[in-house]
């Protein structure tokens, strides 16, 4: 098991957080999930990572895996305009590599300077499924849970419509 993953069943196991995890071979896109038919598997949420212009405020954003983000209008309800983030960002504020952008990569360290915001949709999903770090296996858990776990990290956290 990597350190990254040991790291966020250590955080979850430390907050008291009941959790499901399930391993799989690695997938970089969400038909790559789809196709494992993963238990849950329509609890799985894309995650995207992204930044303004000026590359000073950074943002992970999770929402249903079956919806597709605005970009527009999401960054004129954030009063920013929003594009995704290099893999070199991606690294250097989460200690994430591409295929495995999760809310998790706030855990990683870092100032807890990331946005996370979380679509209103994934606030009445009974579990969610994002990747522990790594894009070897996937975390079934209540949304609540896991909003709770960033915020009590320090990251600043919201609920948007997205859509």
């Amino acid at each position: 098991m990597s350190e990254k993953r040991a790291g966020v069943l250590a955080a979850l196991a430390g907050a008291g957080i009941s959790y499901e995890l399930v391993d799989h071979p690695a997938v970089y896109t969400m038909e790559e999930m789809e196709a494992l038919h993963l238990p849950h598997g329509e609890a799985v949420v894309k995650n995207l990572f992204l930044r303004d212009p000026k590359g000073r405020r950074f943002f992970l954003v999770s929402l249903r895996g079956d919806k597709r983000a605005d970009l527009r209008a999401l960054g004129e309800q954030l009063g920013v305009k929003l594009s995704f983030a290099s893999e070199e960002r991606l690294m250097e504020q989460l200690g994430l590599e591409k295929g495995s952008v999760t809310p998790f990569g706030v855990l990683n360290g870092g100032s807890g300077t990331v946005e996370v915001l979380f679509d209103e949709d994934i606030r009445a999903m009974p579990l969610i499924g994002v990747h522990p770090n790594e894009n070897t296996a996937t975390v079934f858990l209540a949304p609540a849970h896991l909003a709770g776990l960033i915020r009590d990290h320090g990251n600043p956290f919201e609920w948007v419509k997205i859509g």
